[in-house]
């Protein structure tokens, strides 16, 4: 794929200069992207002077605005008022996405009540059950299975190796990364009499007397409902509802390897990091930011806005649009007040020795 530095720059609605008329082939970064030749080249992403000082003369690059690109001997340049933007268009531009060939494999095993939307592709050894709403233009990868009455969306990508399970709705614009799955069974259990968990909860870690427990399946009779453009990581895990479904809203994106337990409800246009666990029944609000390896205990609801700090473990509500960090969660500053207390914990501790030392000899003399 090659585009001009003119369309280019009309893409990402920014401005440039120089030669428009070279072909962009690709992108990289500075040290490893040549002068253009006949045919073009790939275009440089230096987007700081930091950056920049690899440049290499003749090349063609995208700049911060303010910079010079006759100081670096640029051909061309587009220059990104906010370059992490700019660079979402720029590769979403020359992404050629995962290989999935029109049509539907002839090892794709379809349904013959499931329904595909125009232009919908369907790889290799793929399986679509029974009363499957697949949208238009939808690319199922290959190893992809999608269950009993789920509906997938307008131009859906699945990665191969997903697994949807049944009775999953999704909206337009689904990604899903390699190995994730929605719709596994809620993790819900429960004894005939109280259990230890239950106990310790009442009384607050005490125990009275340890008795032998089975556990017994609550079954999930509720789906997955995921809004519009939700993207979902490679190795993440979304449980179905127990009665209701499990919900996430339009716009979320949701890392590798992170864990939605049953009943949980994710708002819109949130962000949930690598390995962020919501413990059953949570609900999170809308442009909530989870950042990696996050706990969430189950019955905890978080406002919108949130941010919480990597590790961040929370067990009681948040209001909405506060910053917190922490083991347990506290006030982004309140930590940081706890941490730099904490490292003063050593030299606290040799004050207080020396202090005892002079009160003995004082009593001594005394």
């Amino acid at each position: 794929m090659a585009v001009t530095m003119d369309e280019l720059a009309r893409a990402l609605e920014a401005r440039s200069w120089g030669d428009l008329t070279i072909r962009v082939t690709g992108a990289g970064e500075p040290a490893s992207v040549g002068p253009v030749g006949p045919e073009g080249g790939r275009i440089a992403l230096a987007m700081s002077p930091r950056y920049a000082e690899a440049l290499r003369p003749g090349s063609i690059a995208i700049l911060a605005e303010g910079m010079d690109p006759e100081a670096y001997a640029l051909k061309a340049a587009i220059f990104a008022p906010r370059p992490r933007l700019v660079m979402a268009g720029l590769t979403r531009a020359f992404d050629q996405g995962p290989d999935i060939a029109e049509g539907i494999h002839p090892t794709a095993i379809v349904d013959p009540t499931a329904e595909l939307g125009e232009g919908a592709s369907v790889g290799a050894f793929a399986i679509i059950g029974a009363d499957v709403r697949i949208g238009p233009r939808a690319r199922i990868g290959s190893h992809v299975s999608i269950g009993r009455g789920s509906r997938i969306g307008a131009d859906a990508l699945l990665h191969p190796g997903v697994r949807i399970g049944h009775d999953v709705t999704a909206g337009d614009r689904l990604i899903v990364q390699s190995n994730a799955v929605i719709g596994s069974d809620g993790f819900s259990f429960v004894t005939p009499e109280e259990s230890g968990i239950e106990e310790i909860r009442r009384t607050l870690g005490s125990r009275t007397e340890i008795k032998a427990q089975h556990w017994t399946r609550i079954h999930s009779l509720g789906g997955v409902e995921l809004g519009d453009d939700v993207e979902v990581g490679a190795n993440s895990t979304i449980d179905r509802g127990t009665i209701r479904a499990t919900q996430v809203g339009s716009g979320t994106k949701i890392d590798n390897l992170a864990h939605l337990g049953h009943n949980v409800v994710v708002g819109r246009d949130c962000l949930l990091c690598g390995q962020v666990g919501i413990a059953g029944s949570s609900r999170v609000g809308d442009r909530v930011v989870l950042a990696g390896q996050v706990g969430v205990s189950d019955n905890i609801e978080i406002g919108d806005d949130v941010i919480a700090g990597g590790a961040t473990k929370i067990f009681t509500r948040v209001p909405a649009g506060r910053v917190i960090l922490g083991n347990p969660a506290v006030k982004m500053e309140t930590q940081m007040e706890i941490q730099k207390a904490m490292r003063r914990l050593p030299r606290l501790a040799q004050q207080l020795s020396k202090l005892q030392e002079t009160v003995t000899r004082l009593l001594e003399k005394g």
